[in-house]
């Protein structure tokens, strides 16, 4: 049995309001598109690029963002029973994408591309030292320095700041995991 804290109407406004944060972000991409402008060719496949990365990082985020109250369990691997910080990680993913995570933080740092924190974009993974060794917990980045994870013991599934002290002096790193490409 799942126990919630928030209610249903509560997760339901923080679905729409990141829905309509990446509708926000998408907009300019669109105008910039529909411009008669010579830099048009020039412009429009970083813009595609860009628009393509906003809606796969905002699958991320959504199926993130669903998982808000679920009760942390230590080695826990689905909503249904708990999930840890990489358990988390590796459900969102394989329902947004499709793929596939290691089991552990520490091996969760490996996958992807690494991302300095100046560049963080939402969907990026970010790693802290809590349990005082390197990439002992991961979170998903959701922008505006805020992070969602799976913190500890007694917790549950929940936003964060990384400007908070005690993220801030944990950050490890980030890394980006670049969703499969289409078989189509």
């Amino acid at each position: 049995m799942i126990i919630f804290n928030h209610s249903h109407r509560f997760r339901h406004c923080v679905l729409y309001s990141v829905l309509a944060g990446a509708m926000l972000v998408s907009q300019p991409a669109a105008a910039v598109e529909s411009m008669d402008d010579p830099m048009l060719p020039q412009l429009s496949a970083p813009v595609s690029r860009f628009k393509e990365f906003t809606n796969r990082a905002s699958e991320v985020a959504l199926q993130a963002m669903s998982m808000i109250g679920i009760r942390y369990k230590m080695g826990g691997n689905s909503p249904e029973t708990g999930l840890d910080c990489s358990g988390l990680v590796r459900h969102v993913f394989k329902q947004a994408w499709g793929t596939v995570l290691p089991r552990t933080a520490e091996e969760i740092s490996r996958a992807g591309e690494q991302v300095d924190r100046h560049e963080l974009r939402p969907g990026d993974l970010v790693f802290f030292n809590t349990l005082r060794r390197s990439f002992s917990h991961v979170g998903i980045y959701l922008g505006n320095n805020k992070f969602i994870h799976s913190p500890s013991a007694g917790g549950q599934v929940r936003i964060e700041d990384m400007d908070v002290a005690y993220w801030k002096a944990r950050f490890n790193g980030a890394r980006r995991i670049n969703e499969p490409e289409s078989s189509n």
